[in-house]
């Protein structure tokens, strides 16, 4: 068992454009060293700290444990490699694994038959020194294994979340193309939300936008919801540690602003309700069934956060028509607030016809968007348009 002062790299996993939000996380919670990589941010670190990650970070998807770090040239020196590893000190005949893998590589060009490899040597590995073998469960292993391959740079890690940190648990029903809970946090954070002033959600969908918010605005760790972390399987887990972890999170109700949910669509209102008792956290967000256009704005000032649909259900004029409806209903109901906009539909999002004075590129799954800030000064009717 590692003592908790025994040091470790870490690897905390993102989506492409939370890397800065993140790392930011991370300093809060006085990480030093922080090596920012492409999706990710590398760390020296501990078992209570890698328990803290897990609980705590809202803008990550996983935290690795690398363990293993060679080069490969083809599928049979990486089978070599991971089967001269000596896996007893991780697994053994009674437990269970899985292979996950992210493979760019021009050797190795099927991700999933390098995985298989990895998998066969530590079955081998077993059989041949005693007679038995581990077996592969996808759904929820004792282990879960982490193969990166980088051309021949091959990482072998243990990943101590299990499911991915965005299953936080508390949502259980779903609209139509349901955002992402990491994304929704980062969109957030990456708008400078903190906790600071009024937020509105006018097109919530699931309700994730408006939870994750209160989740941060009155400090509930994400890591609250979920059942079970990878590490609370591995052979050196320490319960102790993991209940000091949840015993050092900050209690608080000390927020003096609202935060409200609205959806046009009256199942999405009440998937939304659903989820935010779901959440214990009825009392605490207000949600509204109206169009934006129709929506009046409760106090003077605030933040907008949006995700529009993106055009699967809408035709091209009805969408642009919807975008260009955005647009005109900041102008004219909304000064003096600062408004959001996430799209994957770059077409649509530029018939908004403001002038962002920023623009970040995220990604939705596999889908390219741009979040967009509009900043509606007071006492400005019109706001010069601008080409997006």
């Amino acid at each position: 068992m590692e003592n908790i002062k025994e040091s470790f790299d870490i690897v905390v996993k993102t989506f492409y454009g939370l890397e800065s939000v993140l790392t930011k996380e991370l300093e809060e919670m006085d990480v030093k060293n922080v090596v920012v990589k492409n999706r990710a941010v590398q760390f020296k670190g501990n078992n209570y700290l890698l328990y803290k990650l897990n609980y705590n970070l809202r803008t990550a998807i996983s935290v690795l444990k690398p363990i293993f770090e060679f080069t490969a040239q083809n599928e049979d020196s990486l089978y070599q490699q991971i089967y001269n590893f000596d896996w007893s000190v991780f697994l053994d005949v009674k437990r269970t694994f899985a292979i996950e893998n992210a493979v760019n590589s021009t050797i190795f060009k099927h991700s999933q038959f390098a995985a298989l490899k990895v998998k066969d040597a530590i079955v081998d590995q077993f059989r041949d020194r005693t007679g038995k073998r581990p077996f592969v469960d996808t759904e929820n292993p004792d282990l879960l294994i982490n193969l990166y391959i980088a051309e021949d740079k091959c990482i072998i890690s243990l990943n101590s979340s299990g499911e991915p940190l965005f299953k936080r648990g508390y949502r259980t029903q779903t609209d139509i193309a349901p955002l992402n809970e990491v994304l929704a946090a980062g969109l957030i954070k990456l708008s400078g939300w903190e906790g600071k002033t009024n937020i509105i959600d006018p097109m919530c969908g699931s309700g994730t936008i408006p939870i994750e918010a209160a989740l941060m605005a009155y400090h509930v760790p994400p890591g609250i919801f979920r059942n079970q972390f990878g590490f609370e399987k591995w052979n050196d887990f320490e319960q102790s540690l993991f209940d000091d972890v949840i015993d050092d999170v900050i209690d608080t109700k000390d927020f003096a602003y609202q935060i409200i949910g609205s959806d046009v669509s009256v199942k999405a209102v009440n998937i939304t309700k659903a989820n935010i008792k779901n959440a214990s956290l009825t009392s605490r967000i207000h949600v509204i069934n109206s169009s934006f256009e129709d929506l009046e704005p409760s106090f003077d000032s605030g933040l907008i956060i949006m995700n529009p649909p993106y055009g699967e259900r809408i035709k091209e004029d009805g969408l642009f028509e919807l975008y260009k409806n955005i647009g005109d209903t900041l102008k004219k109901k909304y000064s003096g607030y600062e408004c959001w906009i996430f799209s994957c539909n770059l077409d649509a999002i530029y018939n908004i016809h403001l002038h962002p004075p920023r623009r970040i590129t995220l990604f939705n799954g596999a889908l390219e968007g741009k979040y967009q800030c509009y900043r509606m000064y007071k006492g400005i009717k019109e706001i010069m348009t601008g080409t997006n």
